[in-house]
């Protein structure tokens, strides 16, 4: 057992938290909410330890910048990555190439898509809470992990297998001696989240984001498609419609751990909003999404792609795996007519919106994992 506090400061204020007691129940980690905290503001967070009032001190710290206010025109540029598997690093003393080259972008925020770790894949084989547990210890301890999220915050999603395991739903049966429900413990105790799974985040007059959840609210996957089979829930999807109707950002970009534009293998393949299990609300949200000039950005694949929607013209972006290694589950030559890009290697995807001119500009850009970048769509205002 231990304490620990946190502190806040900008250039003209300092916020501390009380000291806070952690212990082996919650696996040593604490959450603080912060409020009132200012727009378009550079916090540094330091983070203190102690065994006891009288010990003396270790400390941590790092730094965030707050959204900009919505009706501020400021330019902003994050990240995303997806699917990254402990034992296929492509560095043996930083873990993985794209966190380094995240990080010389700069980016205010990074969006990580799910399956940061994977419980149901081998060193070892997280069949209960406490092999869960170092699973989460592992992957934080890579050092390229640890300097980028010193200084780059997280919004962070979950997809099946950092919840359970392959295609979890709450239908799953147990992994081993770990549950559908430790899973969510599991989730709830290492991820920085409060509140419901799915929220909305506005950076600024031109950008808004929404993270959804796909695992928590689903109908079981087997089951016959119908208007009445879900992935997000009811519950979701009347929150997403108030909220997208209710948004005057520019631009508005869905961030989804699964598919809703793929394309898809069609072998197998039950689980997204891309595929034929889910055809009825997978079409119904694509037009949506369309009529409402969203875009989106989607994890779970081990390939780049930007694609487009032949029927609707919803465009979607997926970042690719975080390293070469892992790249897999589609043939490098198998260009579909909704390509516009595809590329079975890693990487990870940059998001920058601009005004240029005073025209309102988004870029989405892919990049392998040492940098590189290997695609870029730009769109503006009008032609979104």
């Amino acid at each position: 057992m231990g304490q620990v506090q946190i502190t806040l400061t900008s250039t003209d204020t300092t916020i501390h938290s009380n000291w806070k007691y952690v212990s082996a129940l919650n696996d040593f980690t604490l959450k603080r909410k912060f409020t009132k905290l200012k727009p378009d503001t550079k916090y540094k967070i330091t983070i203190q330890g102690r065994k006891h009032p009288d010990s003396p001190l270790t400390e941590i710290s790092g730094q965030f910048a707050t959204a900009p206010s919505a009706n501020e025109p400021i330019p902003v540029l994050f990240t995303s990555s997806t699917c990254q598997y402990f034992w296929s690093y492509d560095d043996k003393e930083r873990g993985f190439k794209i966190y380094d080259s995240m990080g010389k972008l700069n980016p205010l925020f990074h969006c990580q898509t799910g399956d940061y770790v994977y419980y149901d894949k081998p060193g070892p084989l997280a069949k209960n809470v406490e092999l869960a547990r170092h699973k989460w210890h592992a992957m934080n301890s890579w050092p390229s992990l640890k300097d980028f999220y010193q200084q780059v915050p997280v919004y962070q999603q979950k997809d099946d297998h950092d919840l359970l395991k392959d295609d979890a739903t709450p239908f799953s049966t147990p992994y081993g001696n770990l549950s559908f429900s430790d899973g969510l413990a599991l989730w709830q105790e290492q991820v920085p989240i409060f509140d419901k799974p799915y929220r909305t985040m506005r950076w600024g007059k031109d950008l808004q984001i929404w993270l959804v959840e796909v695992r928590e609210y689903r109908s079981d996957n087997k089951t016959r498609d119908s208007p009445e089979k879900t992935i997000w829930g009811q519950e979701q999807i009347n929150w997403f419609k108030k909220t997208v109707e209710a948004s005057d950002a520019t631009f508005k970009i869905l961030v989804s751990p699964t598919p809703i534009v793929g394309p898809d293998r069609t072998k197998g393949k039950f689980d997204n909003h891309s595929n034929a299990s889910f055809s009825s609300e997978g079409s119904w949200l694509r037009k949506y999404l369309s009529d409402h000039k969203v875009v989106v950005i989607n994890g779970d694949r081990h390939w780049q792609y930007a694609s487009v929607d032949p029927d609707t013209g919803l465009r979607e972006f997926s970042q690719g795996p975080v390293s070469d290694f892992h790249a897999q589950g589609w043939e490098p030559g198998d260009k579909r007519p909704e390509h516009d890009f595809l590329r079975v290697n890693g990487g990870f995807l940059a998001v920058s919106v601009f005004r240029q001119q005073n025209t309102p500009t988004i870029e989405f850009i892919h990049y392998d994992v040492d940098g590189n970048q290997v695609h870029k769509t730009s769109l503006t205002k009008d032609g979104y």
